[in-house]
């Protein structure tokens, strides 16, 4: 008996540490707890992956095209460290937009619950982690749509960004931002094809358009991804392929700091120059309707503390709206 209150206290603490979405550290902690983070709804901070299960890397090879640099973005939209590398992202693309093309990917973290593996049986248990996820990448996330209104999977989301995809790229990446803080601060399930519906509205795509879609070709182009991603040997999200029409590549693997990104860039093409934006809150707020704390000050080059304030100050005085979760809060440029 106290063997076995042991052994459930040590899982208890390996399940604590971790985070949405199961990944292999490469510390010593991370090599003990090899065999029990293979769900892919748990995740290692110190790796920044959100891992799928039983997938091993092979010599698969992204194929590019005439662009100086592309990126291939294997995410999901339920990927915690997939949202945490927002504010790197959004940098991304306004320093290195105009040079790189970044390729969204699908990769299915959740294909259903139909297993029970690293301490997760069920939605309930996922709750805790990612509120802690929440602080390790200071961005806001609220867990308590596992307890109210949980996915059966990430599926259904996905496919629908692919069917929103077929209609506007542009529109597709909205709809994925839309979906995101739906789930990760609204605490809606969408896996339910309501919200997904509501999303695609507010970001102007036909919804009946979207739906056809949905039901129909966006199915085989999501397989189309999962089998890019066997080939590829991609084991967890966010992974980034960095490309180039010479065959080169370069691999950022996990939720990493902005120079990770940038140095990948410049490996692959070192003439790739960076553009200057404009950092002001107005400008900023223009190109994205809505940013976390974290994003404007990783934008503006502001420091954290100092940028909370300022939009708290926008938000006073009714240029932003503010919307606040438990674990944080993100702002909205009023229309």
């Amino acid at each position: 008996m106290i063997k076995k209150m042991i052994n459930y206290k040590i899982l208890t603490f390996l399940f604590l540490t971790m985070t949405l979405g199961s990944c292999k550290g490469q510390n010593d902690k991370s090599k003990k707890m090899e065999n029990k983070t293979t769900n892919p709804l748990l995740c290692d901070p110190a790796t920044g992956i959100c891992e799928t299960p039983g997938e091993k890397k092979n010599n698969g090879h992204a194929k590019t095209n005439e662009k100086p640099v592309k990126v291939i973005y294997f995410t999901d939209p339920i990927c915690s460290s997939c949202w945490g590398i927002e504010p790197q992202l959004r940098k991304l693309k306004l320093e290195y937009g105009n040079s790189v093309e970044i390729e969204y990917r699908m990769g299915g973290l959740l294909p259903d619950w139909s297993y029970n593996s690293g301490g997760i049986s069920k939605p309930s248990d996922v709750a805790q982690h990612w509120d802690e996820v929440s602080g390790y990448y200071d961005m806001p996330i609220d867990g308590d749509v596992w307890l109210k209104d949980p996915l059966d999977s990430s599926y259904p989301p996905s496919i629908a960004f692919k069917a929103a995809q077929l209609q506007d790229k542009s529109k597709a990446l909205d709809f994925m931002r839309e979906l995101r803080e739906m789930v990760f601060l609204k605490k809606k399930n969408i896996a339910k094809w309501e919200h997904i519906a509501v999303a695609a509205e507010k970001v102007g795509l036909d919804t009946n358009k979207l739906k056809a879609d949905f039901e129909g070709k966006a199915k085989d182009l999501f397989q189309e991804d999962l089998k890019l991603a066997r080939e590829l040997g991609v084991r967890g999200f966010p992974t980034m392929f960095f490309t180039n029409g010479n065959g080169n590549r370069e691999t950022v693997y996990g939720s990493k700091p902005y120079a990770f990104y940038e140095t990948a860039i410049l490996k692959i093409n070192s003439d790739t120059k960076k553009s200057e934006y404009s950092k002001n809150w107005e400008s900023l707020f223009a190109k994205y309707p809505s940013l976390t704390a974290k994003e404007f000050s990783e934008l503006s080059g502001t420091p954290r503390v100092e940028s909370e304030r300022l939009l708290n100050d926008l938000a006073a005085k009714g240029t932003l709206e503010k919307f606040t979760t438990k674990n944080g809060s993100i702002w909205t440029l009023k229309s």
